[in-house]
């Protein structure tokens, strides 16, 4: 395939209505670097790869909790107690998930999407 064809990333887009609570949970409470303040709309840069955008014109979701946005460590545990320690609500402590065979944790973002965080086993 020609280098020109080559895909070279992804950026989810998840609607907000405050993106200044946005800026400051991603890049206060996770290690979530902002790479584009568009106005509308933040990116920022996942840490091990890919992006998360929140947008202001977007509409707000009904059932919220209803989207995951699940990043992948080898220590849940330490995120868990850091993000528990913050005050960010908690969905699910640390434990193992038999059925996808991973040890996970939930959380609930400050625009009520569940939070996971996962290790696989």
């Amino acid at each position: 395939m020609n280098d020109q064809h080559t895909l070279s990333g992804l950026i989810a887009f998840y609607p907000t209505s405050d993106l200044e609570r946005t800026r400051s949970f991603y890049t206060q409470l996770l290690p979530f670097q902002l790479i584009n303040d568009q106005g509308t709309c933040l990116i920022f840069e996942v840490p091990g790869g890919g992006h998360l955008g929140f947008c202001r014109h977007m509409p707000c979701l009904d059932h919220p909790e209803r989207v995951f946005i699940t990043w992948v460590t080898e220590d849940v545990d330490f995120w868990y107690e850091r993000l528990r320690s913050e005050g960010v609500t908690v969905i699910k402590k640390p434990e193992v998930n038999q059925r996808f065979m991973i040890y996970q944790a939930l959380f609930q973002d400050c625009h009520g999407y569940t939070l996971e965080i996962q290790r696989f086993l």
